[in-house]
C-alpha cells in the first residue's frame, strides 16, 4: 500500500526531535521512491550480509521539492523535486566507511575518541549525498535530518543512549543527566551535542570553518584580537571579581567541549611546526610583524578543532560537536558526570566526598584531593614531588581562584553530609551522600538565578525571561518539550563574556577586608600551589568579594591575550581572545549581525547601521580589517556591544545567555 506523510513544522519555535529549531517553513515530504541507489564497487564485497538486510530500501527516505524555494535543487527531468532513497544513504555510508577506513564495531559504551570517528562517518555520508544531488546548505541542514536513520545501516553502529530509550522514575539524578527527559532521554546529558539556535555557517554547508560573506577567508582572529581587543585596563565598580569566578565555575557546569587528541600521545595535537599534521588542525596565522609573538619568531598559533558529535538517532546534516558533561545545573564540577567519577571522589562513609587533611594538625580545613594519575594534565607542576588537584571536573586546575570555589563547594558537601547525619542517624552511606548532592545542586541553582544572573542581564531581562526565582511555593513551569542541552553560540561566544572582565593581577584580602598582596593572573593559570599556603584560600576568596573587575567591554587584558597557559620557562603563552573567535569558526558559528537578527535587533545592512551600537573608535577599527558586518565573530562583536546601565552585557549576549540559562535549571 502506497503510503503518504507530508511533515509541516510551522511557527511554534519547538525543536525536534534532532534539536533543531524550526519557524514558518514548510519543507519537505516523504513518499515512495523512484530508483535504487548505485552501490559502492566495494559493497556486496565485504557487507553481503548488511546489504541483504538493508538493501530494500527503494522508498524515499527524504523528498525535497523543488518548488520550495528554500531548498532549491537539481532535480530529475519531468519531476518536481529530489527523491533520496534509504538505499542511497546506505551505499554513502558505505563509501564513507571505506573512505575513513572506519572499522569499529558498534559498543555498548562510547567515550568521545569513538563519537568523532563514527560522527565523521556520518558527516562524510551527509557530503557524498550532497555531492550526489547538489543540495544547498537548507537542504542539507533541514531535510537531510528529517531521514529517519533507524531504517538505514546507520542503526547498527548508533550508540543506544542516542536512541529513544524506556526511562524509569527515580529519586535521584543520573551522573550523565540521562533520562532527566522520560521521553527524550539523552537531551541535556553528557554526550549530546550542543543545539543551535540558527543554522551553522560552514564554507562548505557541512563541516568547513566559517569564511566571510564573499567566500574569501576571514582576518586571522590573532589580527583581530591585537585590533580590537588590546589592554586598556578600564576598571567597572558594578562587579568585584567574583562575578567572574562564578561564572567560569558555572560554565565548567553544564560544557566540556569534546577535544581532538593525538592517538599516539593522548594529548593535543601539535599544529605549528614541521611533520605530518593531525586533521584536526587549524592553527591560528600570526603576522610576521605581530607587536608581541614576532619578539619570538612565532608566526604560528595552535589550535585543534573540536571532535565531531553525534545528533539523535545518529541523524545527517552538518557537523555539530559534542558536550561531554551534562548540559543542566547539577554541580558535576563536584561530582563528575559518570558514576565511576563520582565514586573515584567518595570516601563511602558518612555520605563524605574525599578531601586532603594536610593542615587538620593546625586546625584549619582540608583541602581538594590530589591528582596522582596522569599529575600533568592541565597542570604546570614546578616540581615531580608537587601535585594539582582533583575533582568532578578536569578543568578544577585552570586558575586558582577557580580551585578555590572547588574547594569551598566540596566543604560544603561535607558539612551538609554531617548536618544530614545527625537528622537521620538511620540513613546508610548512599542516601547521605544523594540528599546532599540533591541539597548542593538545588544550592548553586539559588546563587546562578538569585545573584548572578541579576547582576549579568539585569532586572528587566530577568523578568521579560521569567528568570526571577519564586518567592514562595515551588517552579511548576517545567516544559519536557524543551531541550534544555547548551547552545553552540553560548558556549562558544556568549558565556565567554567574562573574559572581557579578567584582571591582570588577582588580589589577596583579609577577613577585614584589608588589601594583603596580588599575583599576576599568568601565574596563576593551570598553578594553583598558593592553596596549600595555610590561609590563603580565605584570602583569595576575600579578594574576589572586594578586588573590582575590569570593566565589561572589548578591551582584555594581556595576561590572557599573550601570555595564556604560559610555562614559565617561557615567556609567552597563547591568546584567549583569539581561540574564542577561531573556536566559533570551527563550530560554523554565524556572526554577531545574524544573532542581532535571531535576538529581534535590527540587521546592519551597511557599517554605518552600528553606530550606537559600538563605540565610534570601535566600529571604525571593525570596518579597517572586516569587509562587510556580516563577518564579525560573535564572540568579539558580542563583547564590544554597548550594554544599558544596570546590565552587565549587551541585548545580544543578553539574549542568547536567557535563552540558554533557563533550559539548565531542571532538576
Amino acid at each position: 500500500m502506497v503510503q503518504w506523510l507530508l511533515w509541516e513544522i510551522r511557527g511554534n519555535g519547538l525543536p525536534d526531535p534532532g534539536g533543531h529549531s524550526f519557524s514558518n517553513y514548510s519543507y519537505v515530504s516523504l513518499h515512495p521512491g523512484r530508483k535504487k541507489a548505485p552501490r559502492s564497487p566495494s559493497y556486496d564485497k565485504y557487507y553481503h550480509n548488511d546489504y541483504n538486510a538493508y538493501s530494500e530500501g527503494k522508498d524515499c527516505a527524504v523528498f525535497v521539492q523543488k518548488k520550495d524555494p528554500y531548498l532549491t535543487l537539481n532535480s530529475f527531468e519531468g519531476s518536481n523535486g529530489v527523491c533520496i532513497t534509504y538505499a542511497d544513504v546506505n551505499s554513502a555510508f558505505y563509501k564513507a566507511r571505506e573512505r575513513l577506513g572506519y572499522e569499529s564495531p558498534r559498543k555498548n559504551s562510547f567515550e568521545t575518541q569513538e563519537i568523532n570517528q563514527l560522527a565523521q562517518v556520518i558527516e562524510e555520508t551527509t557530503r557524498i549525498l550532497a555531492h550526489e544531488y547538489s543540495l544547498t546548505n537548507d537542504a542539507i541542514y533541514y531535510a537531510l535530518p528529517m531521514i529517519d536513520t533507524s531504517k538505514t545501516i546507520i542503526d547498527k553502529y548508533c550508540p543506544d543512549f542516542l536512541k529513544s530509550s524506556n526511562c524509569e522514575v527515580k529519586r535521584y539524578r543520573e551522573y550523565n543527566s540521562g533520562c532527566n527527559n522520560l521521553e527524550m532521554s539523552h537531551w541535556g546529558s553528557a554526550l549530546a551535542p550542543f543545539r543551535r539556535l540558527i543554522p551553522p555557517q560552514y564554507a562548505d554547508g557541512i563541516s568547513k570553518p566559517r569564511v566571510a560573506k564573499d567566500g574569501s577567508p576571514l582576518p586571522s582572529p590573532r589580527i583581530v584580537s591585537n585590533t580590537i581587543h588590546t589592554d586598556i585596563g578600564l576598571h567597572d565598580h558594578l562587579v568585584t571579581t567574583f562575578e567572574i569566578a562564578w561564572g567560569q565555575i558555572t560554565d565548567h557546569d553544564f560544557s566540556l567541549t569534546g577535544e581532538s587528541k593525538d592517538p599516539e600521545t593522548k594529548m593535543d595535537p601539535v599544529c605549528c611546526g614541521h611533520g605530518r599534521k593531525h586533521p584536526a588542525c587549524f592553527p591560528i596565522e600570526i603576522p610576521y610583524d605581530d607587536p608581541f609573538y614576532s619578539k619570538f619568531g612565532k608566526t604560528c598559533h595552535e589550535f585543534a578543532r573540536s571532535t565531531a558529535s553525534l545528533k539523535y538517532q545518529c541523524k545527517l546534516g552538518p557537523r555539530s560537536q559534542i558536550d561531554e558533561i551534562t548540559s543542566v545545573i547539577d554541580m558535576n564540577f563536584a561530582y563528575g558526570s559518570s558514576k565511576g567519577r563520582a565514586d573515584r571522589l567518595r570516601l563511602f562513609e558518612g555520605g563524605l566526598m574525599k578531601t586532603l587533611p594536610v593542615f587538620r594538625k593546625y586546625g584549619l580545613k582540608d583541602l581538594l584531593p590530589i591528582r596522582l594519575k596522569t599529575p600533568d594534565d592541565g597542570c604546570i607542576r614546578p616540581a615531580k614531588d608537587v601535585y594539582c588537584f582533583q575533582a568532578g571536573d578536569n578543568r578544577v586546575n585552570e586558575q586558582l581562584v577557580l580551585s578555590g570555589l572547588h574547594l569551598i563547594m566540596l566543604r560544603e558537601h561535607n558539612r551538609a553530609a554531617k548536618e544530614l547525619s545527625k537528622i537521620n542517624p538511620h540513613w546508610d552511606d548512599e542516601r547521605l551522600f544523594q540528599e546532599t548532592r540533591h541539597i548542593m545542586s538545588a544550592v548553586n541553582q539559588h546563587i546562578t538565578y538569585n545573584e548572578y544572573l541579576p547582576v549579568t542581564l539585569g532586572r528587566e531581562v530577568m523578568e521579560k525571561w521569567g528568570l526571577v526565582l519564586e518567592k514562595k511555593d515551588y517552579f511548576y513551569g517545567y516544559d519536557p518539550k524543551v531541550n534544555p542541552s547548551a547552545t553552540n553560540a553560548f558556549i562558544t561566544s556568549a558565556f565567554r563574556f567574562g573574559h572581557s572582565l579578567l584582571p591582570t593581577a588577582v588580589e589577596r584580602w583579609s577577613v577585614k577586608h584589608r588589601y594583603i598582596g596580588s599575583q599576576r593572573l599568568s601565574q596563576m593559570l593551570r598553578q594553583p600551589f598558593d592553596l596549600y599556603k595555610p590561609g590563603y584560600v580565605d584570602q583569595y576568596l576575600m579578594g574576589l568579594a572586594n578586588q573590582v573587575a575590569q570593566a565589561m567591554d572589548d578591551f582584555v587584558t594581556s595576561e590572557v591575550t599573550n601570555h595564556l597557559f604560559q610555562d614559565p620557562a617561557k615567556k609567552f603563552g597563547l591568546d584567549l581572545a583569539a581561540i574564542n573567535m577561531q573556536r566559533g569558526r570551527d563550530h560554523g558559528v554565524p556572526g554577531f549581525n545574524f544573532y542581532r537578527e535571531f535576538c529581534g535587533l535590527p540587521k546592519a545592512q551597511t557599517w554605518y547601521d552600528f553606530v550606537g551600537v559600538f563605540s565610534n573608535e570601535t566600529l571604525y577599527k571593525y570596518m579597517s580589517i572586516y569587509k562587510h558586518p556580516d563577518d564579525i565573530d560573535l564572540w568579539s562583536g558580542g563583547v564590544s556591544e554597548l550594554s544599558a546601565p544596570g546590565k552587565l552585557v549587551g541585548p545580544t549576549f543578553s539574549c542568547i545567555i536567557a535563552g540558554t540559562i533557563p533550559c539548565s535549571s531542571v532538576w
